[in-house]
C-alpha cells in the first residue's frame, strides 16, 4: 500500500474552514505542553489571558486598539495575496504611512485649515504606504524581480528611516531628551470612540466591507482570483496581469499606510518609538487564517490582538513572559502551513502496482 497526494478537482471549502480552526487548537496544545514542561498550569495561563483581553470593557477596548492595525494590515496583505503576489512589506508600508501622516500633522498645520488637517494626514499616510508598495510591484512587472525579497528588504529601509527621523530632525527640542516628535496639534488627533479605541476601527470596518464586495462581486475581484489561480489562463483570456498587480499593490500599500496613519494620530499623537511592533508580519498569519476573506480578517485580528493583550496581562498576574502570546501566534503558523495543503489535495491509499499486476507465467493462452 502507498500513501500519496491527489489534487482535488475542486477547492475544498470544508478543509479551508477546518484548517485555521484546527491550527489554533494545535497551537493551544503545543503551548500547553511548553507551559507544563516548566511546571506552569496551562489552564490558569489561558484563563488569565482571556480575562486580560476580554474580561472587562476596558480590557476589550485595549484589545481593539491592537486589533485595528492588525485588521488593516491583514486586509492589505490579503489584497496582494489574492493574486499570489507575496507582499511581505506591510510592516514597512505601515511605518511609511505613519511618517507621512506625521509630516502633515507637524509641518502642514501652518498652512492647512484645521478642518482638513486630519483628513490630509490620513490621505498622505495612505499615499506614502501605496508608493512604498508600488516600488516592488513595478520591479516585478517590469524586471521580474522577486517580490518577497524586495518587500521584505524595504521593511528594514522604512524602519531605519523612521528611527532616524524621530530621534533626529523631527525630535522635539522641548521634549527633555525624550526621543520623539512634538505632539500633534489637536486638529490632527483621530477621535476616540471609547477608552483608547479610536476611529481607525471605523476605517477598518468600512475598508473590509468594500474589499469583500470588490473581491466577490466585481469583475476586478474575479480577475484577481483568476490571476492567482492560473496566470496562463488569465493571460489567454485577455486579463492584463501587470496592470492588476500594480493596482492591487497600490491598494494594498495604501491600506497598510492608513494603519500607520491611524496609529500616530489615534494613539501616541506624535511620532515616537513603538510604531513598528510587528503588526505587518502578524497580518500574514491573519490573512492565511482568514483564507484571504476580508470579513473573516476582522474576528481573526481580534483574536490575535487578544493574544497580545492577554500575554501582557499574564506577565503581570503570573510572572509568565509577555512573549507567550507571540509564541502562540507563531505556533499557529506551522499547522496552518501544513494543513493548507489539504484544501487543494487529498490523501489517497493505493496498492503497489507490482503487487497487483496479473501474473504472466502459467496464465491462460
Amino acid at each position: 500500500m502507498r500513501i500519496h497526494f491527489e489534487k482535488r478537482k475542486t477547492y475544498s471549502a470544508k478543509a479551508s474552514v477546518l484548517t485555521p480552526v484546527i491550527s489554533f487548537l494545535v497551537s493551544l496544545i503545543l503551548t500547553a505542553v511548553m507551559l507544563a514542561a516548566v511546571k506552569i498550569n496551562p489552564a490558569e495561563v489561558y484563563a488569565a489571558m482571556f480575562r486580560g483581553a476580554f474580561g472587562t470593557w476596558r480590557d476589550f477596548s485595549e484589545t481593539l486598539v491592537k486589533a485595528i492595525p492588525l485588521i488593516l494590515t491583514s486586509l492589505g496583505v490579503a489584497t496582494a495575496f489574492k493574486l499570489k503576489f507575496w507582499n511581505i512589506g506591510a510592516e514597512g508600508q505601515l511605518v511609511l504611512g505613519g511618517i507621512g501622516a506625521s509630516w502633515v500633522a507637524l509641518f502642514a498645520s501652518a498652512w492647512l485649515p484645521p478642518a482638513i488637517l486630519l483628513p490630509a494626514a490620513i490621505i498622505v499616510g495612505a499615499v506614502a504606504g501605496s508608493v512604498w508598495a508600488g516600488v516592488p510591484a513595478l520591479l516585478k512587472v517590469k524586471l521580474g524581480v522577486d517580490e518577497t525579497l524586495t518587500t521584505l528588504m524595504l521593511n528594514y529601509v522604512a524602519i531605519i528611516a523612521y528611527d532616524g527621523i524621530y530621534t533626529g530632525p523631527w525630535r522635539d527640542p522641548d521634549g527633555f531628551g525624550f526621543p520623539g516628535s512634538a505632539m500633534f496639534p489637536e486638529a490632527a488627533w483621530l477621535p476616540r470612540l471609547t477608552g483608547r479605541t479610536h476611529a481607525g476601527l471605523i476605517f477598518a470596518l468600512i475598508i473590509a466591507a468594500v474589499l469583500w464586495f470588490a473581491f466577490y462581486k466585481t469583475k476586478w475581484g474575479f480577475e484577481l482570483q483568476m490571476i492567482g489561480n492560473n496566470k496562463k489562463a488569465a493571460r489567454v483570456l485577455g486579463v492584463n496581469i501587470g496592470r492588476n498587480i500594480i493596482i492591487a499593490l497600490l491598494i494594498s500599500g495604501a491600506i497598510s499606510g492608513i494603519a500607520g496613519a491611524c496609529e500616530v494620530t489615534g494613539i501616541a499623537r506624535r511620532l515616537q518609538q513603538g510604531l513598528s511592533l510587528g503588526y505587518g508580519y502578524t497580518a500574514i498569519i491573519i490573512a492565511w487564517m482568514s483564507r484571504l476573506n476580508p470579513a473573516v480578517c476582522i474576528p481573526v485580528s481580534i483574536i490575535m490582538a487578544g493574544l497580545l493583550v492577554g500575554g501582557d496581562s499574564v506577565q503581570i498576574m503570573m510572572g509568565v513572559p509577555s512573549a507567550m502570546g507571540q509564541v502562540m501566534q507563531g505556533m499557529i503558523l506551522f499547522p496552518m502551513l501544513a494543513g493548507s495543503i489539504f484544501s487543494e489535495y487529498r490523501l489517497r491509499l493505493s496498492r503497489d502496482s507490482a503487487a497487483t499486476a496479473a501474473p504472466t507465467e502459467g496464465g491462460l493462452a
